[in-house]
């Protein structure tokens, strides 16, 4: 009889949870799938597992992560505790350090050590998978990393944070406030107590970090990423942005430029029809252009089922001895990324001015553009909003009148000087809000 796969799993969460659910109930389609069976046959959890509804079997628990990596009972370490430092880290250090092959479903960790870990694994000839640290059951790793060959990659995009899509959807669709929408997300589940991982963007980040090792050669850069979260973007944006055509999506965007490689992480108009910008709710979605075929992948990024399918696999691959470099090429190959500026992105923008009702503004606003060589699109100008307290004169109960500007492809530090020209006339009542366009 064939040995079985002996799963050592650190981590009882949602996603640890659905492994061995997941393990138990698939027993036997895993067993062909993988040539062998895969069992569970320790674990380690600090707290109670997730889901009290789950079977542990005969498997034992240890008390120590560390010991539990090291433990001669067990074939592969799974790690599903999260976080970039220590219990994850010294774990997994553990197991590889001992030949012992690890799969991951930890995002920080790989963003932040990925490439120190995938030289100590290749060091001792231990196998070192995340499909699951990326779009939970989209299998992204796996597709960048053997599934298009020779394909030479100029961008990979898309929404890796279904918390900030189902805000987004919400507020779009129902009209309703930021705050609004986050308060039901974090009711839902979808969104943490303290949610500023997610709608700050640090989240897409890492997967975006880690996307960009795979897609361009180069090695993990996640301090490289310009982040911004969704926090700004008011009904106002999202109305503006239904009116012209756009749909306003948090993206996490690499690309090979001229100047090197780009990674951003912000909110981003898309153009409505093109894919990204259906994909609604809690899904994922991630796009790889190539000079062999352009892809879209879709489907939910987050959550037990999801995310446990993609471990799972990884297991499967173990169990039937498939094995690639964790980064698709030898840790020493892997380039040092020559870093683009975002000042140097090029590309069309909108910016919503709340300009001050007065003779001249329009002409400040078009002098300030034109001085950088901005060239617009197309120009909104709405009527003044009503002031809070505007007495009793009806011009002065008028507030700034909004102004929405479209450009063409210019540079960031193009927009930005022009506005900071704009703002220094005094003639507009607040901060610009500027969302980049991105083509699809």
């Amino acid at each position: 009889m064939v040995e079985p796969l002996k799963v050592g799993l650190a981590g009882l969460g949602t996603v640890g949870s659905a492994v061995v659910r997941m393990l138990a109930n698939s027993r036997d389609l895993l067993a062909l799938r993988a040539g062998r069976p895969i069992e569970l046959a320790a674990f380690c959890s600090k707290d109670p597992p997730k889901d009290k509804g789950i079977d542990l079997g005969k498997a034992r628990k240890v008390a120590d992560p560390v010991a539990l990596a090291k433990d001669s009972g067990i074939d592969v370490l799974v790690e599903l505790m999260g976080g970039e430092g220590d219990p994850a880290k010294s774990t997994v250090e553990a197991a590889l350090g001992m030949g012992r092959p690890v799969i991951t479903a930890n995002k920080a960790l790989i963003a932040k050590h990925g490439v120190s870990l995938a030289r100590l694994a290749e060091k001792n000839g231990a196998t070192l998978a995340f499909e699951a640290a990326v779009a939970g059951g989209i299998p992204v790793i796996k597709t960048l990393r053997e599934g298009l060959g020779g394909a030479k990659i100029s961008r990979v995009y898309g929404i890796l944070n279904g918390t900030c899509n189902y805000i987004l959807t919400r507020m779009q669709k129902e009209s309703r406030s930021f705050a609004d929408c986050l308060k039901e997300a974090q009711r839902l589940g979808y969104a943490e107590a303290d949610p500023t991982f997610d709608i700050g963007g640090f989240d897409t980040a890492h997967k975006i970090a880690i996307l960009t090792s795979l897609a361009f050669g180069t090695e993990v850069d996640a301090e490289a990423v310009h982040v911004e979260g969704i926090e700004t973007i008011s009904l106002a944006d999202l109305e503006s942005a239904d009116q012209l055509g756009y749909r306003v999506k948090l993206l996490g965007v690499a690309q090979r430029t001229e100047t090197g490689i780009e990674q951003r992480v912000h909110p981003t108009m898309v153009p409505k029809g093109s894919v990204i910008a259906e994909v609604d709710g809690v899904l994922n979605a991630v796009a790889i252009d190539s000079d062999a075929a352009d892809l879209t992948l879709v489907g939910p990024g987050a959550g037990g089922p999801a995310t446990s399918s993609a471990v799972v696999a990884d297991l499967v691959d173990l169990a039937c001895g498939r094995r690639s470099p964790p980064f698709g090429r030898p840790a020493a190959n892997l380039l040092k990324p020559k870093r683009a500026p975002m000042q140097r992105h090029e590309g069309g923008y909108y910016i919503r001015l709340a300009a001050v009702d007065r003779p001249g503004t329009m002409a400040t606003i078009a002098k300030g553009m034109a001085g950088e060589k901005i060239s617009l699109e197309s120009i909104v100008q709405r009527h003044p909003g009503p002031r809070p307290h505007g007495g009793d004169d009806p011009k002065s109960a008028e507030g700034p009148a909004p102004v929405i500007l479209i450009t063409y492809a210019t540079t960031e530090d193009a927009v930005r000087r022009a506005l900071a020209a704009v703002e220094r006339e005094g003639v507009l009542a607040e901060k610009p809000q500027v969302i980049r366009i991105e083509k699809s």
